[in-house]
């Protein structure tokens, strides 16, 4: 089987977190505190918070689905404008709400790397398409590179920078007062993660954005993944030490020159699919993130990462006529 045919079959897999997926299901609420709740069945999970000074959004659902989600804001809170909207990363998944709420006025805050990614159009070669760039009314008018603070509505919100991990523009909200953690998708425990290698996402990143992820709150801190149901900050460990091992046997591998081909015949991760599922698309996107950085893969077979600086990469670029 060659690399193109590999990939195909891997791409085969990814059936979650499509538009056509998200369609077939039905929204659902759960309560997760005081005037705060998560959506989910409308793309990627939504957290909502209901506050005097209005509504706060962190991610906005799937393409075509803002209708939808405004219908349920408003059935939880009483109000149809929403103050503020965080945009977790670029996906469609987490982005389809800014269409909507961007021409409307609402402030919506993302790391740049995200506001630069949705004014360009994007080839995601792992999914074998082009998303189009978005009218610049829908894309983050609020942005960041490092972190930040929010008061709101009562609730302390800090968000922070996940550098490089399943993509290069992720970020976390984390509501202090709650003790609520929004890590999109950098956090999966429901199936192999996606590392979206096409926007500079890599394996590296995703174990040192869990290690950040895991220094703030403490052990009833609850965390909101981009897909599937909250979790608890502990069980972060048990997804960061399944990519560690992965990373390291990968590492070694490619630094013996073997194909991705040859890599997936040896089964590295036979020991996690029964937990994790299909590794396919996962293997192909980790081997395809780390080829692209071999001045790394010495420090991936002898240590964590933690605090490696980050490889060199095609950062996305301004568009011009648009601005």
């Amino acid at each position: 089987m060659n690399r193109r045919n590999f990939l195909g079959a891997a791409l085969a897999t990814l059936v979650p977190g499509t538009a056509a997926a998200a369609a077939r299901q039905k929204a659902m609420t759960l309560e997760l505190g005081d005037r705060l709740w998560m959506v989910t069945g409308l793309g990627g999970n939504v957290v909502v918070f209901d506050s005097p000074e209005g509504v706060l959004l962190v991610d906005g659902g799937g393409d075509g689905q803002a209708g939808e989600l405004l219908k349920v804001v408003r059935t939880l809170t009483g109000k149809r404008e929403v103050h503020t909207l965080f945009n977790t990363h670029w996906h469609r998944e987490q982005t389809g709400a800014n269409t909507t709420l961007g021409p409307a006025g609402t402030r919506i805050i993302a790391h740049e790397n995200t506001r630069l990614w949705l004014g360009t159009d994007i080839d995601s070669k792992w999914e074998q398409r082009v998303y189009k760039r978005l009218e610049v009314k829908a894309r983050p008018n609020e942005t960041f590179y490092t972190n930040g603070s929010l008061a709101f509505g009562g609730e302390a919100i800090e968000y922070g920078y996940l550098p490089q991990a399943h993509t290069d523009g992720d970020i976390y909200a984390h509501f202090r007062n709650a003790n609520l953690l929004v890590a999109g998708d950098v956090v999966r425990l429901d199936s192999y993660p996606v590392i979206d290698y096409s926007t500079n996402g890599w394996i590296t990143g995703m174990i040192n954005g869990l290690q950040v992820l895991s220094s703030h709150g403490d052990e009833a801190t609850r965390v909101v993944p981009g897909i599937g149901e909250v979790v608890t900050r502990g069980q972060l460990k048990e997804q960061s030490d399944m990519l560690v091992t992965v990373r390291e046997r990968l590492a070694k591998m490619i630094a013996q020159g073997r194909s991705l081909e040859e890599v997936a015949a040896t089964r590295p991760t036979e020991e996690f699919d029964a937990r994790w599922g299909d590794p396919s698309l996962f293997l192909a996107q980790a081997w395809a993130g780390m080829v692209r950085r071999p001045q790394e893969l010495g420090q991936a077979v002898v240590g964590t990462g933690t605090g490696a600086p980050q490889a060199p990469y095609n950062p996305p670029q301004e568009r011009g006529g648009d601005q």
